[in-house]
């Protein structure tokens, strides 16, 4: 009925009506191409070969995980812990490979099999312990993120090197993640759409009581979907770590949200029912489109994540809005349309997307290019006082000498500063100035800048594997040991204290605890009864403090791996702050030097991060116009009291 009804719909409305319908079952490929062609017309830098290459490497993963979560969607289901059983698969390969000493090989097949015990648990969970899908993968979210801190003691894992592979190119071109995307999204779809289990997915979206009734054994099918999530997902931490060199623990933190959208952007309902491969890749490379895109037009990424949010609303009000319209749904074995008639469509649209985005690069070919020196800066988050002010030092310092400084945040992330870097190695920026997320995972990045004659200036921490042209730094162990001296003389060299660590996996939280620790074994009276990470973080200081408080009140110390924890430390400790605990931060940020002139913070150990910032500018435009730069520049880390803390400059 409906569809004799949209027959005859789109008869009356002539040629409108058959424009109207193909928009509307075509949504997601509508987007992507206005997308493409916006983006062509605003950067210059958009249309290359490399950045086209750098948007499928940056797709990759997120599609190879939206692949899985397309089964799980299809069926009217959720998996919110894909991100984290990808960071659990990639973590077992490389603990595996390197400190078990098990066959590559086999390493592999346990990370697969990692990711199947995961799904089937998730499975289990829901078919025969009757919980809703959300919850039980929220659970399995948070035991597998665990289990891979657990497995890797907080720290990064090197990757095997002929698994390493994976994240570079064949003959120096073709990538090889953009090839295993290719390769799982055919399975995607050969599952999806020629499968009796694809088929059930479908059933089972559509009308799970239905499809029981029917015959359909739907415990079992439900099994089976979970299972498969659960391969894409570790095949999709294993690309990822391939691409970082290293297993990181707090790999793919937030990516379950990203897959999710990625199969809504392309089409798929969450009510279940509707879904296919070819939309979700679509999905996906919107999502890349819009990050490297905004990243070349030096779009501050908290304006980022405001866009895609947009973006993903305006996916779910289309696909209701297109269901009222009574669009063609894609069901098993649908496709969209007739075979034929599908390929004509895409081929149009690639025609199309060809022809206006060659005609807008004569625009960017006609025009002059500034003669402002180049540079961009990558920071490891903007969600913290101390690289704020590395921020402000180098704009400060970039607005002075003439340069044009872009600037962007990773957030944290590993993975999203490797894609950061790699637009601003496709954008043949002059210098490069990096401050990493993790030392190791951007190794990769940085060989790439270095491949193409781009200076590279290391901040804050350096690049493990990879030649960088300067490190501008101060030491942090040694700036650790400072702030153990520091709380123990004040403490007469006896007492409990407590240590927060920063975010686990972090080079900048693994360096100042050994600084603590070393500082620490001059001072036998000093006994640390507890060690708990707060990730650098005010309000996780705050909520660890409270809690450890609670089990040790007598503490008269209290060391903060940054002066945020340090500050939510005060907050737990109230009234004890400062008179009967004493607490020490690090990093010398604004509020942490009013709270030491307050009398509520003991010390911190300042960097001077303006000096940090002001100082990699300078070394990054030298080495730029191919002038002789120091391999490193210390910037004296200094501790901070109530005696001098009015002298004090950052």
């Amino acid at each position: 009925m409906a569809t004799e009804m949209l027959k005859s719909t789109t008869g009356a409305g002539g040629a409108s009506g058959g424009l109207r319908r193909l928009l509307l079952d075509n949504g997601a490929l509508t987007a992507l191409i206005v997308l493409v062609i916006a983006m062509s017309a605003l950067s210059g830098d958009f249309l290359t070969t490399d950045n086209l290459l750098n948007v499928g490497v940056q797709a990759a993963v997120t599609a190879i995980l939206a692949f899985g979560v397309t089964f799980v969607i299809v069926s009217a289901g959720i998996d919110l812990s894909v991100g984290s059983v990808a960071a659990l698969s990639a973590t077992v390969l490389a603990w595996s490979a390197t400190s078990a000493g098990v066959p590559v090989l086999l390493a592999v097949l346990l990370a697969i099999a990692t990711g199947i015990v995961c799904g089937l648990v998730n499975g289990i969970l829901i078919s025969y312990g009757k919980l809703p899908p959300f919850i039980a993968t929220l659970a399995m979210l948070s035991v597998a993120r665990g289990l891979s801190l657990v497995i890797s003691e907080g720290s990064p894992i090197a990757f095997p090197d002929a698994v390493s592979h994976l994240g570079d190119t064949l003959g120096g071109r073709l990538p090889v993640p953009v090839l295993v995307m290719i390769v799982m999204g055919l399975i995607a779809a050969f599952v999806l759409g020629r499968t009796y289990i694809g088929r059930s997915m479908y059933a089972i979206g559509g009308n799970e009581e239905a499809a029981r009734l029917s015959g359909l054994r739907v415990k079992r099918q439900k099994l089976a979907i979970y299972a498969f999530s659960g391969v894409f997902a570790a095949v999709a931490g294993v690309v990822l770590a391939a691409r970082l060199s290293s297993a990181q623990p707090q790999a793919a933190d937030g990516y379950e949200l990203d897959a999710i959208a990625a199969v809504v952007i392309g089409g798929a309902s969450l009510a279940g029912g509707t879904g296919k491969a070819s939309g979700t890749l679509i999905g996906a490379l919107i999502l890349a489109v819009l990050r490297n895109g905004l990243n070349l037009l030096n779009v501050s990424a908290f304006w980022q994540q405001v866009v895609i949010g947009v973006v993903i609303a305006l996916a779910v009000l289309f696909d209701t809005l297109r269901r009222k319209a009574g669009a063609t749904p894609v069901a098993a074995g649908a496709g969209g349309g007739p075979k034929g008639k599908q390929a004509a469509t895409y081929g149009l649209a690639a025609v199309v997307t060809v022809a206006i985005v060659g005609a807008t690069s004569f625009l960017h070919n006609g025009s002059s290019s500034s003669d402002k020196p180049t540079m961009g800066l990558s920071l490891s988050t903007l969600n913290n006082p101390f690289f704020v002010q590395i921020r402000s030092g180098a704009q400060a310092e970039a607005k002075r000498l003439g340069v044009d400084l872009t600037v962007t945040d990773a957030q944290n992330d590993a993975s999203q500063q490797a894609n950061q870097l790699q637009n601003f190695t496709s954008s043949n920026l002059g210098a490069i100035i990096v401050n990493p997320v993790d030392s190791d995972a951007a190794s990769n990045s940085v060989k790439a800048a270095d491949q193409a004659d781009i200076p590279v200036i290391a901040v804050d921490r350096t690049v493990n594997k990879a030649a960088v042209d300067t490190l501008v730094a101060s030491d942090n162990v040694a700036g650790g040991e400072l702030a153990a001296k520091s709380i123990a003389d004040k403490l007469g060299g006896k007492g409990k204290i407590v240590i927060l660590q920063g975010q686990a996996g972090t080079s900048a939280a693994r360096e100042r605890a050994q600084g603590f620790a070393n500082g620490l074994k001059a001072y036998p009276g000093i006994q640390v009864v507890a060690q708990q990470p707060a990730d650098f973080d005010r309000t996780k200081g705050l909520d660890v403090m409270s809690n450890l408080l609670q089990a040790h009140p007598d503490l008269r110390g209290v060391i903060a791996a940054n002066d945020e924890m340090a500050l939510g430390a005060i907050k737990a400790l109230g009234s004890k702050a400062g008179k009967s605990v004493s607490v020490v931060g690090f990093d010398g940020t604004p509020d942490g030097l009013k709270a030491v002139e307050g009398g509520t913070l003991y010390a911190s150990v300042a960097q001077q991060p303006s000096q940090l910032g002001k100082i990699a500018v300078d070394n990054a435009l030298k080495a730029l116009r191919g002038k002789k730069v120091q391999e490193t520049v210390k910037v004296p880390v200094k501790v901070v009291t109530k005696e001098n803390v009015a002298g004090f400059s950052g």
